[in-house]
């Protein structure tokens, strides 16, 4: 009895301070939005295809907020009203009755509780779909438009393109999940008022080790074995010459024998190697320590590096993980050369177009304002070209032209991003080495200028990591041996 004495003397307090415009304006606020957003969640779950990120901002993030700022007026209303009531000597001794037996009364009472119900509900469902909205990919790529349109084209042609942004850059746990929502609140001022970098510069200090996110879905010491790679580019002649080399890469792992291999002597579980980087980016390794079969520790340092031992002492060794090599695992761009070899290789250009190779270089390397600027450009300069040096196969063949045209543009907008600043070889990519397709890459340490005390020097011989089997070759045999096409 004396629960239900309180409860309605509470209601009775409410009630009365609740009478203010401050209260009913935040009771309106509440409901409109609290209708709307449960509107478009029904809409959201029953249509087919995904919304557009606009809209996703408007009821995950807009919305809950206006139905969060509905809430707070209710009881800032009520304050507001006691303090002025207190000031003025006005509030009265007892406070108007709740009469449970006047059907009217009864009603509000219900209309009260239902709505305290439904506000809760509507309050964590916001909640919930709005941190799920915000981790999305749709959200990551697309909502803040040019920032990350180069990531998001990058992650769209990549072989995680099915995995979400938060898997990698997050991972699972609340310490990073809570760290990740301070950062994004840094990165919501730096697009609000334009201070962010041009390039958005690779995140290598913060990201969160490799071991705890990369080998969710695959470890090192499950690699083994080789693996070949047939790679076949094109000369940049009449003829668009091919030539094809093939290798069995010494992928490695933990076999019966032991570590061996790339990733067996780079990311044993033992930690065999870490380094020091001279620079943010660690493309410039001045120190590199390794732990040899013995279990001997050897420190191999660079000979041309600027920075002094005591200097180098006082910078952080880190170890080697997937990253270091894969440091481009999701957002790779490509450079000219190999892109426009890989869409011959995959028919989207033909072959048969004479010096497609060289005329595809020359009008991707050119520099061009913007994007739009670029697509019109390229596609007038090869048009023009066939159309005057080659007239007839222009004519007979003109869906040829029509193709390359499409696919260079393609190739164009995929990795060049002017507004952003990022151009060919702007974000190197260190697997491999070699040409003037990538910058470091092996080669960062694996220059033979990495020496020890005792003389080692860290290897830089092709026979290391792969097995040559045929090197520029028109038409290599061991493709015919082994009768692959």
């Amino acid at each position: 009895m004396k629960t239900l004495e309180r409860f309605k003397e509470l209601g009775r307090l409410v009630f009365f301070f609740c009478e203010n415009s401050i209260s009913l304006s935040g009771t309106v606020l509440t409901t409109a939005s609290g209708i709307t957003l449960a509107w478009f969640w029904l809409l959201e779950l029953m249509s087919p295809r995904p919304m557009h990120p606009y809209t996703g901002i408007l009821f995950f993030l807009i919305f809950p907020g206006l139905f969060f700022a509905g809430l707070a007026l209710i009881p800032l209303g009520m304050w507001f009203r006691r303090k002025k009531l207190l000031r003025t000597g006005s509030v009265p001794a007892e406070f108007p009755k709740i009469d449970l037996a006047s059907p009217l009364m009864r009603r509000g009472v219900y209309l009260v509780l239902g709505a305290t119900a439904l506000n809760i509900l509507i309050l964590g469902t916001a909640s919930f779909k709005g941190v799920e909205y915000m981790d999305s990919t749709q959200f990551c790529g697309q909502a803040c438009h040019s920032v990350m349109a180069p990531e998001y084209a990058a992650f769209k042609d990549s072989p995680h393109s099915r995995v979400t942004c938060t898997q990698c850059h997050i991972g699972p746990g609340a310490g990073w999940f809570v760290k990740s929502k301070l950062s994004g609140t840094r990165q919501l001022f730096a697009v609000t008022f334009k201070t962010y970098s041009r390039p958005i510069p690779s995140p290598v200090e913060h990201l969160r080790p490799a071991r705890e996110t990369c080998e969710q879905c695959h470890w090192p010491q499950k690699f083994h074995g080789d693996k070949m790679l047939v790679r076949t580019k094109y000369a940049e002649d009449e003829t668009n010459t091919p030539s094809t080399s093939v290798l069995l890469l010494k992928i490695g792992g933990r076999t019966w024998q032991g570590t061996a291999g790339i990733h067996g002597r780079h990311l044993d579980a033992g930690e065999r190697v870490s380094y020091v980087a001279a620079d943010p980016r660690r493309q410039e390794i001045a120190k590199v320590t390794y732990r040899d079969d013995s279990g001997k520790l050897v420190e191999y340092f660079a000979d041309d590096s600027k920075l002094s031992r005591d200097q180098l002492a006082k910078l952080p060794a880190r170890n080697m993980d997937c990253v270091d090599c894969h440091n481009r695992p999701t957002h790779a761009f490509e450079m000219p050369d190999s892109a426009l070899d890989k869409a011959i290789n995959t028919q989207r250009i033909s072959k048969d177009l004479p010096f497609i190779k060289k005329k595809g270089l020359e009008v991707l390397k050119q520099s061009y304002p913007d994007q739009a600027t670029a697509a019109i450009q390229i596609a007038q300069n090869l048009d023009v070209y066939y159309r005057n040096a080659y007239p007839d196969l222009y004519r007979q063949k003109k869906e040829l032209v029509d193709s390359a045209i499409v696919a260079v543009k393609e190739i164009y907008l995929r990795n060049i991003f002017p507004s952003m600043k990022i151009t060919w070889g702007t974000h190197p990519n260190h697997i491999g080495h070699g040409g003037n397709d990538l910058a470091g890459g092996c080669f960062r340490c694996h220059d033979g200028n990495h020496k020890a005390a005792d003389g080692r020097v860290i290897r830089n011989d092709c026979e290391s990591c792969h097995t040559l089997l045929a090197q520029d070759e028109k038409d290599p045999k061991v493709l015919k041996d082994l009768q692959i096409q």
